[in-house]
């Protein structure tokens, strides 16, 4: 295996093109390196993008938040401005791995991976997040909810990577909130994971929503259907019962060792009502009861 860290984005697009289709970026390495060491791959090239200058670290302006994709969960959830902003976001961030992964796992990593049960994407999804993918045709925006296509694959391209995750400033009257169920009480796969965000006017009536779901299909979902059992409402009990069908019926799981198909389709519903109000909460701006994953 041939190991490359190259110092450009230029020069990592063209180490891919050059490497053919046995070439795999490495982030974070959380799951590569797993994949790895089990024989799941074996990859003739790894190029280790953690040296371009890019790729890594938070910048926060106006108009939001630019997290270079191979940023560290653990770097994030140190990120004050971050966590004021999108605590949905973090909140997710947090739940992967131990707090040994957490300084290696990226943000870019658990997207690329592709697990329909990444708890990142759930949240991500909810928050709007805007892909900066880069590849040998230049640059493009990709909608978060886009880049995974099926469980271990992406809509990149083979000499493309993410660059950075964008997700707006929130203005005011803004909340988020993710949540997930788990077999055990930490570091397990998540049987069902929602992520949701909205927005209220001066009236306290919601004008903006949008619902991430995460390990109920083959791919994480935005549900726009929960999206608009939301706006419109205060989002009182009638909403949040009709997010609940919502997000129901948007689920195409499977039944495996952490929850049959009927388990999950009604705990995402359950969960959804829960991750809805805990962010009207905070877009009211009262504190949560603590939370526990």
């Amino acid at each position: 295996m041939d190991y490359r860290s190259p110092g450009s984005a230029k020069e990592a697009v063209d180490m891919l093109a050059a490497s053919g289709s046995n070439a795999h970026v490495l982030a974070g390495g959380t799951d590569l390196l797993v994949k790895i060491r089990t024989g799941m791959l074996e990859p003739q090239v790894v190029i280790d993008l953690k040296n371009i200058p890019a790729i890594r670290g938070v910048t926060a302006d106006a108009s939001g938040f630019r997290i270079g994709a191979a940023t560290s969960c653990a770097e994030l959830g140190e990120h004050s401005a971050l966590k004021a902003a999108w605590p949905g976001v973090v909140e997710a961030l947090r739940l992967i791995g131990s707090t040994q992964i957490q300084g290696r796992a990226s943000l870019g990593g658990n997207l690329c991976n592709a697990s329909p049960a990444a708890d990142s994407v759930p949240a991500l999804i909810a928050a709007g997040a805007i892909c900066e993918v880069f590849g040998a045709r230049g640059s493009r925006d990709v909608p978060v909810e886009q880049v995974v296509v099926s469980p271990g694959r992406t809509s990149l391209a083979r000499d493309e990577f993410i660059m950075a995750l964008r997700l707006p400033q929130p203005p005011a009257r803004s909340g988020d909130a993710y949540l997930r169920l788990i077999p055990r009480t930490e570091m397990d796969i998540a049987v069902v994971g929602c992520g949701v965000a909205l927005r209220l006017d001066e009236a306290g009536i919601c004008t903006h929503a949008r619902v991430g779901l995460g390990a109920v299909a083959p791919t994480p979902l935005l549900v726009e259907a929960g999206a608009t059992a939301l706006i419109g409402t205060r989002v009182d009990d009638k909403a949040l019962a009709a997010l609940a069908v919502a997000t129901s019926a948007a689920c195409k799981p499977i039944n495996d060792k952490r929850g049959t198909v009927d388990y999950r389709v009604k705990v995402a519903g359950v969960l959804a009502q829960r991750a809805a109000r805990n962010a009207l909460k905070r877009a009211k701006g009262e504190k949560l009861e603590a939370q526990h994953g």
